[in-house]
Parts: structure tokens; sequence; C-alpha cells
């Protein structure tokens, strides 16, 4: 398959501030993510924000799957933040679930917000922002535009369902296939504590690659998908 699915951090992962924060991914086989962008996200399922961009990697280098790099100070510290995978070469993009980075000591608040606006969807969320906004890294050039959800211009869009790494599945299994839906990044059920993304799977998930700000798809149907445990997103353009 041709997109990478992040596989961490997963759901109730908090990393501490000043500490190291790390994400994982299954490589592309396929060639076409030979530059992989990273963002850190946080706000809502349809006002997604880019805080910073953390990395740019080769994301078909099957030698190196995981990524550390120095937690920010954020505020407020809690499970509302997220990562966003794009590449220019690549039409899709792909998010982590959402987690916490807690303070120094790893304490973190709930999120604010327990449910999603407008679908009313039980995903809690929150947005954040860099305690010390002058380090935060400019998103990709080729991304312009709102960040909110847009359809898949051609091919499907690959959920994950499950603890699982999503792949391309019959529905009912690790990830099913939804066309031409788009996924959005879930919330963690656990909001305190601290963790690491030591392995627990997120839910991957991918859509036409126009993002970069943090504007709202006023112009999207929502519904929900209960599958194996996991409550999934889907947005189809009206």
């Amino acid at each position: 398959r041709a997109d990478p699915v992040p596989t961490a951090p997963g759901p109730g992962d908090v990393f501490k501030e000043g500490t190291q924060c790390t994400f994982t991914w299954d490589v592309d086989t396929t060639g076409t993510w030979k530059e992989m962008n990273v963002e850190l996200m946080t706000g809502d399922n349809f006002n997604m924000i880019h805080l910073t961009t953390v990395a740019k990697l080769d994301g078909t280098d099957a030698s190196k799957t995981t990524y550390s790099y120095d937690c920010p100070q954020v505020t407020p510290n809690s499970a509302i933040y997220f990562y966003q995978f794009t590449s220019p070469t690549a039409a899709n993009r792909t998010w982590t679930t959402r987690f916490a980075i807690g303070d120094a000591s790893g304490n973190v608040t709930p999120p604010p917000n327990a449910t999603q606006p407008g679908s009313g969807d039980s995903i809690p969320w929150g947005v954040g922002q860099l305690v010390d906004p002058s380090t935060a890294v400019a998103a990709p050039s080729y991304l312009t535009g709102g960040a909110a959800p847009a359809t898949s211009a051609g091919g499907p869009i690959i959920v994950a369902t499950s603890s699982a790494p999503a792949t391309t599945a019959a529905a009912g299994s690790s990830a099913a296939v939804v066309s031409p839906a788009t996924t959005l990044p879930a919330s963690s059920p656990k909001a305190s504590g601290t963790g690491s993304a030591s392995g627990a799977p997120a839910s991957g998930a991918t859509t036409g690659n126009n993002t970069g700000g943090a504007a709202a798809n006023t112009n999207s149907a929502v519904s929900a998908l209960a599958v194996d445990g996991y409550l999934v997103r889907a947005a189809a353009a009206l």
C-alpha cells in the first residue's frame, strides 16, 4: 500500500514536556512517500490546527519507522494533540489518535470538550498551543487551504477499525476500506498518568492532501461508525 500508517502514539499515551516524544509508522513500500512531513496538530475533527512541523522523513525507508524529538511545552497539558503525516508526492494524508503531552511531572487535565462540535460524537478534544510560539516550524509549503477534511479524489480511504495497525482489508477485520469518506483522529479515553509510545497501535486514517490551516469544512456530512470498539468518524462531501 502507498500510504504510511501511524501505529503510535496510541490511546492513553502521555509524554512529559522536556523528555522524548515518539511516534511510529508502517513504511510505504511503493516509493511514493520519499518525503514525509509530520506535524503536531490540535483542535476538533473538522478544525485541525497546525502547531509545528516536527520532522521531515523518508517514509519509504524500512530501517527507520520510529522517530523521537524533544516534547515541546504546551498548554493545556491534555490529551488533545495528534500527528498529521503528509507528502508532496501523495494525494492522501494520515493521522494518529489523540495523545497527551503532560507537564514535567506527567500531570494532565481532561480534554475541555467531551463531544465533537456539530455531530455530538463522544470524542474528547480541545485546542492547545505551544507555550513559546516562536519555536514553531511552519507547515510544509505544499499544504494550502483549510485544515478541514476533504474527500479523496481517487482510490480508497484506509480506515483502522481495531487496535491493530491499519491495512487494506475487508470490513470487520483490522481495517476497512471506506470510499470516498474521510476518517479523523479519535481521542484517547485516558487523561492522566504517565506513559510512552511503546507499542499501542493508533488508528491510522487517510484523505485527500489539501490541508495546512485551521478552517472548518462546512460542506461535510458526518456519520459515525463503531467497529471493533473504535469510533470512526466519516465525512462525505455533499
